[in-house]
C-alpha cells in the first residue's frame, strides 16, 4: 500500500535564493519533500522551476539558504544514486547515435559503478528491472533512435531508475512526446509512485495532466506558493492571483 511518511523529510530546502547576472531567479524558497510524495512544480517560462531542480541536484549553487538531502547538507551528500533525474528534452539527441535501449539504461548504473566499471550480474538485473518497470524490456535490443518520442522518454526514465533512486525528478517530461501517449506516460508515473513508493517531483506546464495524482502543487515565479492539495490549488487560484502555469 502506498504511504507518505510525513515525519521523514528526504529533501529540505530552506530560504534558498539564486541570482544570475544580479537578477533574482529564486527568492527565499523553502520546501520539504517527504518520502512517497508526488509534487508538481508549475510556473511560466523563466519562473525558476528548472533552476530549483538544479539547485536540489547540486548542479547550481544557491547564493543563500540551505539544501539538505536525506539528512545531510548538500555539501556533504555523497549518495547521489538516490536522486534520479530526467532532464528537460532528454530525448533531444542525435537519432543516429548507435546505442541500444539496453545500453542507454546501463548508463544509469554508472553513478554506482563509476564510468569504467564492468557491468556485472547485479547491474544487468537492475537494468532488466528498470526496463520492465517502464514496459520496454522487449525493446531492449532496438536502437534508441528508432523509437517513438514516448518510447524514448520511457527509456530515459528507466535509465534514472536503474540506479535504484528513492526520488526521481522530471523536468517537463512530455516535451516532444506524442499527445496520444501522454496519458500512458502519467499512468507510468502513478504506478511508480503508488506501487514502488518512489517519490516523484515533476516540473510541468500542464497542471491538468497531474491533477489526479499530485499530492502538492508548488507554484514558482522566483518566489513560491505551496498548495498542500490539488483541490486547494484550484480553489485558491480561482480566488486570488499568483503565478502559475
Amino acid at each position: 500500500m502506498h504511504t507518505v511518511d510525513h515525519t521523514k523529510n528526504i529533501i529540505e530546502i530552506e530560504h534558498v535564493s539564486f541570482f544570475h547576472n544580479n537578477q533574482p531567479i529564486l527568492n527565499d524558497i523553502s520546501l520539504s519533500i517527504h518520502k512517497g510524495d508526488y509534487i508538481g512544480i508549475i510556473g511560466g517560462n523563466g519562473a525558476g522551476k528548472t533552476t530549483l531542480l538544479k539547485v536540489i541536484l547540486g548542479l547550481q549553487k544557491p547564493d543563500s539558504g540551505t539544501v539538505r538531502l536525506f539528512g545531510d547538507d548538500i555539501k556533504d551528500f555523497k549518495d547521489w544514486p538516490k536522486m534520479g533525474y530526467v532532464p528537460q528534452k532528454a530525448t533531444s539527441f542525435d537519432t543516429n547515435f548507435p546505442a541500444t535501449v539496453e545500453e542507454i539504461v546501463q548508463m544509469g548504473r554508472f553513478g554506482r559503478l563509476g564510468l569504467f566499471h564492468n557491468i556485472k550480474k547485479a547491474d544487468r538485473t537492475a537494468v532488466k528491472k528498470a526496463l520492465e518497470q517502464v514496459d520496454m524490456y522487449y525493446e531492449r535490443k532496438r536502437l534508441i533512435g528508432d523509437l517513438s518520442g514516448g518510447q524514448q522518454q520511457r527509456v530515459f526514465i528507466a535509465r534514472a531508475l536503474a540506479g535504484n533512486p528513492e526520488v526521481i525528478f522530471l523536468d517537463e517530461p512530455t516535451v516532444g512526446v506524442e499527445k496520444e501517449v501522454e496519458e500512458d506516460f502519467y499512468d507510468l508515473l502513478r504506478k511508480l509512485n503508488t506501487e514502488n513508493n518512489l517519490t516523484i517531483v515533476i516540473v510541468t506546464h500542464d497542471i491538468d495532466s497531474i491533477a489526479k495524482d499530485a499530492m502538492h502543487i508548488a507554484c514558482i515565479d522566483k518566489s513560491m506558493v505551496l498548495h498542500e492539495t490539488v483541490d486547494e490549488y484550484f480553489r485558491e487560484t480561482h480566488s486570488i492571483t499568483h503565478p502559475h502555469a
